[in-house]
């Protein structure tokens, strides 16, 4: 039972207090309690732990089904989610609910998350990241969707929030692709006779626009000397625990054969001959098939940051402009549509799964062929 104590508050004078327990929180499960104090009189105190006392007997007592926590309701839908992605996009998909929604929802009963609750979770992450917080935002609804479908909730609280958008920076965006002239000066910045093996990498990304994760993956067998091609059917990613891990392309269309222009195939070759003999002193036969192409010095996968690592020197050493590893494909697809290419040939040399895709992400094109557009019109319209 609560009782009425007395104290002395700062001043020295008589005061009345109590503390009373409010039963258990339905949405963290831990136990609640108030502490009410200041009162003048123990009749005025008592009086009012009499009328609190009341309202908790009074209240309805609530449902003790279904007080299932988020981070329980989440484990049930993960486990169901791995059965239907790669290995990197689940392990990647845990990283966002450990570091960003567990600590947000993971601790309340989900049939008692308010909207206000989720709004105010958005809000936060809408101001902490630039893009992400949509992505985390999806998920934390998908997880609310499961919880409707096994009968946890009674409606999804998470889709009636306001999504916030971010306002468009004035300006213009730095663009992610070297111009063939911007293309050419860094690759005379890399000594192909010193560091073989670093040119090579970049030539292939450039001239292939083959994936960061496509290009460590690469074996010999991959490449046909005879008809110059080379086959893309798999990618190097991140698994579990940081782990690097071979997985197949994202989508069929990612499985393809590229046409590999003479240069690049020379370069390969070369490459090939150098790692025989320096992987043979540090005691590997690279003879076989399985061979990869591109080793670190154990004759393991390389770090899949190495390659960012090399760009990044090569910009800073010769204060070249700044573009991503992911720039060489788009470098690669301008020079594609200034050579003349289709959008579809892009998209099959790419490995997009659709045509869109292609057109959402490449749809910028050279100074060059903006200025011949000009002509092209000029030529046209003749007057």
């Amino acid at each position: 039972m609560a009782k009425v104590q007395k104290y002395l508050d700062k001043d020295g004078n008589t005061k009345y207090m109590f503390q009373l327990y409010m039963g258990i929180d339905p949405q963290t499960g831990k136990k609640k309690r108030t502490r009410r104090r200041g009162f003048k009189t123990k009749k005025e105190a008592t009086l009012a732990l009499s009328r609190l006392t009341l309202e908790l007997e009074n209240k309805s007592s609530l449902p003790t089904e279904n007080n299932i926590l988020f981070s329980e309701v989440y484990s049930e839908w993960y486990e169901q989610y791995t059965n239907t992605v790669r290995e990197s996009t689940w392990n990647r998909t845990a990283g966002m609910f450990n570091n960003h929604i567990l600590p947000e929802f993971g601790n309340k009963r989900i049939r008692t998350i308010t909207i206000a609750q989720c709004q105010k979770a958005l809000n936060k992450w809408f101001k902490a990241v630039s893009r992400n917080y949509k992505r985390w935002y999806n998920y934390v609804i998908q997880v609310f969707d499961f919880a409707l479908k096994r009968g946890y909730i009674e409606r999804n609280v998470a889709k009636l929030v306001t999504m916030p958008k971010k306002a468009e920076q004035s300006g213009d965006k730095p663009l992610n692709f070297w111009s063939r002239d911007e293309l050419q000066h860094f690759f005379n910045c890399v000594d192909a006779k010193q560091e073989l093996e670093k040119f090579t990498l970049f030539r292939v990304l450039a001239f292939t626009g083959i994936r960061r994760g496509e290009c460590l993956a690469l074996t010999w067998n991959d490449i046909d000397f005879s008809n110059s091609t080379m086959r893309i059917n798999k990618t190097l990613t991140q698994g579990k625990n940081g782990k690097q891990i071979i997985q197949a392309p994202k989508t069929a269309h990612g499985r393809r054969t590229i046409d590999l222009d003479p240069e690049t195939l020379s370069f390969l070759k070369e490459w090939r001959k150098h790692q025989r003999q320096y992987y043979l002193m540090l005691g590997f036969n690279t003879l076989h098939e399985e061979q990869l192409i591109f080793a670190n010095s154990k004759n393991k996968y390389k770090s899949l940051n190495t390659p960012a690592k090399w760009l990044s020197k090569i910009i800073k050493d010769h204060d070249l402009k700044p573009i991503t590893i992911h720039g060489f494909r788009h470098t690669h697809a301008s020079a594609l549509f200034s050579a003349g290419a289709s959008i579809k040939e892009v998209q099959t040399r790419l490995g997009h799964s659709d045509v869109q895709t292609t057109l959402n992400i490449y749809t910028h094109v050279t100074k060059e062929q903006n200025k011949e557009a000009v002509q092209k019109l000029a030529n046209y319209l003749n007057f």
